[in-house]
């Protein structure tokens, strides 16, 4: 349900976020967008940046790197960060990682942190944040490493080694927060903004 006819270009190449735009009827393009991300998070954790801090800038510098080869257009940049008691997680690189990070999470509390930012013609017109509230239950390393086996390369999508619209939600025995946050967008905040600006009908 389309309004004013332009089409959003979405700065990523992940597939959730595409099927989310998708789902609801965003008309976009995608383009992802080229930054060094690891760079980006070693300079923020060498001045101790916090996850929501680490997220804003990554959102932001993904749309506008590329809202320079479209001018004009609207351009959205997104990222999330998964905290635990202060200290944030990457997406896992391998299975040892991936098992090292279910380790550290369970029996504890963490935060998802999913961040958007619009940009048109290399300024930042919207933001958009939210955060959810995972407590991941006690588990066995048997259990760990048979999730593993089961999930494969899916462990290594998305920070914490999990994903709660798989297998991975039998890891969590408290889950506060919009599912939408989870899956890597502040969706319903942003879903408004393209509302009130005639990309979606109101």
């Amino acid at each position: 349900m389309s309004g004013s006819g332009e089409r959003l270009i979405l700065a990523s190449g992940s597939v959730t976020r595409r099927l989310l735009l998708d789902a609801a009827g965003v008309p976009f393009d995608v383009e992802p967008a080229n930054v060094d991300e690891d760079e980006f998070k070693r300079g923020l954790r060498a001045e101790c940046a916090s996850g929501i801090e680490i997220a804003e800038v990554l959102a932001e510098a993904k749309a506008t790197y590329v809202s320079r080869k479209f001018g004009g257009r609207m351009v959205l940049g997104a990222d999330q960060t998964l905290e635990c008691d202060g200290e944030t997680l990457d997406k896992p690189v391998d299975r040892e990682d991936a098992l090292g990070q279910l380790r550290m999470l369970r029996g504890r509390r963490h935060e998802l942190i999913s961040y958007a930012v619009i940009v048109r013609d290399g300024s930042r017109i919207w933001q958009g944040v939210d955060r959810a509230r995972l407590d991941m239950r006690e588990t066995s390393d048997a259990f760990l490493e048979a999730y593993l086996d089961t999930v494969g390369n899916d462990a290594y999508n998305g920070p914490g080694g999990y994903r709660v619209e798989g297998l991975g939600v039998q890891l969590f025995r408290r889950i506060e927060g919009s599912h939408y946050t989870i899956l890597g967008l502040p969706f319903l905040a942003l879903l408004q903004y393209l509302r009130d600006n005639g990309i979606l009908m109101s």
